[in-house]
């Protein structure tokens, strides 16, 4: 078996260029590597929201996409990259007492394992679930909820998701959808 001084002294023989080949090859910096051609939404579904908590999640890529996927009692929109469905987020009514965990239970792809805010934030490491504080819908009785989903994102980072998804609910608690349905 070789000592390390003998094979630093193998290498240190090397011509530079070579060197140099070898440790891109290794550290994959050799260029072919993809580059996000595109600017980061800094709002998704009409609400501001972080790009530096949302930009983990998403590939790089060409071209990107918010397309608004609203309907009676929610709001979405959904993000793709280069055509393909890379996040999903939606703010979402229901009666008022309903929790997160509720929500987490029949929106979820998964089961998100985490929680934080004595359960105001349900998450995993691509979706995530959260309670709004202060948006209460008087007239129908209910509260708006918000939900996260990087199903065709390849990252996967619970803490992350938990920091956007926070980001985002604090956007929706500052937004007219909070308090479209108080009296």
């Amino acid at each position: 078996m070789k000592s390390d001084r003998t094979i630093l002294r193998k290498y240190s023989l090397m011509p530079a260029a070579t060197l140099t080949t070898l440790t891109l090859a290794l550290t994959g910096c050799g260029g072919d590597e993809q580059q996000r051609e595109y600017a980061i939404p800094s709002t998704l579904c009409g609400t501001a929201v972080d790009s530096d908590t949302l930009a983990p999640f998403l590939p790089p890529g060409q071209k990107i996409t918010v397309k608004d996927k609203s309907y009676s009692g929610a709001k979405g929109c959904q993000v793709t990259v280069d055509n393909k469905l890379i996040f999903t987020a939606n703010q979402l009514w229901l009666e008022e007492g309903s929790t997160t965990a509720f929500v987490a239970a029949r929106q979820s792809l998964d089961t998100p394992r985490h929680s934080a805010e004595s359960g105001r934030f349900r998450y995993s490491e691509y979706e995530a679930f959260g309670k709004t504080r202060g948006c209460v819908d008087t007239k129908y009785k209910q509260e708006l909820y918000t939900i996260m989903q990087a199903s065709g994102s390849k990252h996967r980072d619970a803490e992350a998701m938990k920091r956007l998804i926070i980001s985002y609910t604090k956007g929706v608690e500052k937004s007219p959808e909070c308090t479209a349905g108080a009296l």
